[in-house]
């Protein structure tokens, strides 16, 4: 079985943790059940010298956490990971290859969509991410807005989907260094002050509207006051790439825990290129499609 994973971006701003945005840049993974008892793994692209061949890789990791869920394990596995989403730059590369691994696992087991759905399939990637944002936009497309709450004493991931206006696509600006995510998360504060508190709740609940129906109003919903200036530290040129954006009137924010900065527009490729130069050389910067789609099976 073959799939395609989008990459995802999380947060947009003021939705800390919430909200999700699947991105027209897809990682593919073929699979295939064998007999023997081994893991055979190949990787190209990203990740192809330093990604884990072996049972700590986490498509397989993930696979195997499908594959319980379904009720058992195959003897061997063998896995080609074709990766273009760059990892550590706050584009969802883990919760790609998390999804990747989850639908992979669902379509080698006869019946394994009428026994896993999508909501099973959330809850069971949540629990391998941490935190339910980038997983819920790459099996749902679109934009998500994803939460967690206890059921019957166990706490689950839940989502629901957003269309997002045809009108609207995005820009990445890719640097070449990378921040992990547990770095960025250990630079926030254990609080906020009311005010911003308030200012954040009021534009994550007008960017779900933004996003949905007015991208006019996408300037003034990504804006954030809960964790950006925070991390700047950790990624100085991506915050003051972030900063000179938005004093430009562009709806830019740092792309989940960073560094890449994400910009929402409506314009054409002459804007496009535009941003590109404001963002300079010091960074890679990609035009990129909202998907509509999450993962999908490739000739399946």
């Amino acid at each position: 079985m073959q799939v395609q994973v989008p990459a995802t971006s999380a947060n947009l701003g003021p939705g800390f943790d919430s909200l999700g945005l699947a991105l027209g840049m897809h990682d593919r993974y073929i699979a295939q059940i064998l007999d023997e008892a081994i893991i055979d793994i190949d990787i190209t692209g990203e990740g192809a010298d330093t990604l884990a061949r072996n049972e700590k890789n986490l498509v397989i990791r993930s696979m195997y956490a499908g594959f319980d869920f379904l009720g058992g394990r195959p003897r061997g596995i063998a896995l080609r990971a074709l990766n273009v989403n760059p990892h550590g730059r706050g584009l969802g590369s883990s919760a790609s290859a998390i999804v990747g691994g989850l639908t992979l696992a669902r379509a080698l087991v006869l019946g394994g969509s009428e026994h896993m759905s999508n909501e099973d399939m959330l809850i069971l990637a949540n629990e391998l991410e941490g935190h339910p944002d980038n997983v819920a936009a790459a099996i749902n497309g679109g934009a998500t807005v994803a939460w967690q709450e206890m059921q019957y004493g166990q706490k689950v991931a839940l989502s629901i989907q957003l269309e997002v206006d045809p009108r609207i696509s995005a820009v990445a600006f890719i640097p070449s260094t990378s921040v992990a995510t547990s770095k960025a998360r250990k630079m926030l504060p254990e609080s906020v002050t009311h005010a911003d508190a308030v200012k954040n709740s009021t534009n994550t609940a007008l960017l779900v509207h933004a996003l949905q129906h007015r991208p006019d109003l996408l300037h003034t919903a990504t804006e954030d006051f809960l964790h950006q200036s925070y991390r700047a530290e950790a990624m100085p040129g991506s915050y003051a790439l972030l900063k000179k954006l938005r004093n430009a009137g562009v709806a830019a924010f740092i792309s989940g825990a960073g560094p890449a900065v994400l910009a929402l527009h409506t314009g054409g490729s002459a804007e496009v290129d535009e941003l590109a130069r404001a963002a300079g050389d010091k960074f890679a910067t990609s035009a990129l499609s909202i998907s509509r789609t999450g993962a999908s099976l490739i000739g399946g």
